[in-house]
């Protein structure tokens, strides 16, 4: 399905786009609906729906395709959005395991900017991937004002930022937070039903095989000899 297809069969239903671009890796196309939803579609004839409600948008172009499956489905994800902090050492053993795994990591300060605010980035990576990893390192503390008694570890601003930018974009089921394990070390968010996996020193034998099983749920391929 190509790109005007696909306007053309969302404006039939209704649905209204708030802006259209190209994607990073300039491989297709993002529409932005104005409901909320985000539609990519690949230069090579596949499509994936993120964002707000998803699901009626999918339901809606699988059935232009003449299939039952999502068109999701078509394409198998290969591409990882990762967020981390201070800890280096652990962002090189998730980048290296994710690779192992035949993976394309996207971390941020390794790409080009193209122009791009950091925001704009986020915005525009966060569409071409289909799953997200964040590291939460106990990088920086804090606590309540006047109550230094309760100072706990925490992961950075910028972390946490990213973090909420995932979410929105992908959801709470594709996107898992790494929490390295240390005393007082206090988690970026207590909303419930978020991914926590957590690690100690080596990061591919506490949280590898519960990361690649749930990367495999959202349709990764990993073959469980490179765990």
């Amino acid at each position: 399905m190509n790109i005007a297809e696909v306007k053309a069969k969302l404006k039939s239903k209704g649905y209204s786009v708030a802006e259209e671009k190209r994607l990073g890796n300039d491989a297709g196309t993002r529409l932005k609906i104005q409901s909320g939803q985000i539609v990519n579609v690949y230069d090579n004839g596949s499509v994936n729906v993120q964002g707000k409600n998803p699901q009626e948008i999918r339901a809606l172009l699988a059935e232009e395709s003449g299939s039952s499956r999502s068109p999701q489905a078509a394409r198998v994800p290969t591409r990882v959005f990762v967020v981390y902090g201070h800890d280096r050492t652990a962002r090189d053993q998730l980048e290296a395991m994710l690779r192992r795994w035949g993976l394309e990591p996207l971390i941020l300060d390794q790409l080009p900017s193209e122009g791009q605010t950091v925001i704009e980035k986020l915005e525009s990576l966060t569409a071409d991937a289909s799953f997200g990893v964040v590291l939460a390192t106990p990088d920086d503390q804090g606590h309540r004002a006047g109550h230094e008694d309760e100072k706990t570890f925490r992961a950075r601003q910028n972390v946490v930022l990213e973090l909420g930018m995932l979410l929105a974009t992908l959801g709470r089921n594709r996107v898992a937070i790494l929490l390295k394990q240390q005393e007082n070390m206090e988690r970026p968010s207590d909303i419930q039903g978020l991914i926590y996996i957590p690690f100690k020193d080596d990061l591919q034998k506490d949280a590898g095989p519960l990361l690649a099983k749930e990367m495999v749920a959202r349709g990764y391929q990993i073959d469980v000899s490179r765990l």
